[in-house]
């Protein structure tokens, strides 16, 4: 696995990129050689957020977590991939290397829990009309919804945009895998 660490508004030291290193390590038996981890470090304030995003054939890993302590926060973010990989792993079997899997769930959580089946309870249908980003993010408020689905008008692609925890919007724009 590939790792790299960015700090934004901050110098990081060479011990947390040790750590950071020796903690993402115990994930690389899962992932391929191919897998990319990148780990973005920013410092605002008193709050210190450390985002862990894992890449691997079009998969996506992502947890974010905010401390006042930086390794706190990055023992959060560890923990939080965990979770997420513990709790899908029935459907990532077939996505990653299903054997390493099975040994880290049994390794470092120690449980037999069934997996959780995902029960669609409602299908909602609409039209998605061509319209701007900032006609979309008006929508989506009027609404009072985290998210809006929308045909960008410029590019004719679907797009998504969402309100950020920050205050800010995001744009999820389709990407051709790679």
């Amino acid at each position: 696995m590939r790792i790299s660490i960015t700090g934004r508004k901050v110098n990081l030291r060479d011990n947390f990129k040790q750590l950071a290193q020796k903690k993402l390590s115990r994930f690389e038996r899962i992932f391929d050689e191919d897998a990319e981890a990148n780990v973005v470090v920013t410092v605002e304030k008193n709050r210190q957020t450390v985002e862990i995003t894992i890449k691997q054939r079009g998969m996506i890993y992502r947890a974010e977590a905010t401390e006042l302590e930086m390794n706190e926060a990055l023992d959060r973010v560890i923990s939080a991939l965990g979770r997420q990989i513990r709790k899908n792993k029935a459907k990532l079997d077939k996505q990653i290397h299903s054997a390493a899997l099975d040994q880290y769930v049994m390794d470092y959580y120690n449980s037999e829990e069934e997996p959780e089946e995902y029960n669609v309870a409602r299908v909602k249908r609409f039209p998605v009309k061509p319209m701007h980003v900032e006609e979309a993010i008006l929508q989506m408020n009027m609404l009072d919804h985290q998210f809006y689905m929308f045909r960008n008008e410029e590019s004719g692609e679907i797009n998504v945009v969402y309100a950020r925890r920050d205050g800010g919007y995001g744009l999820l724009e389709p990407d051709e895998e790679e």
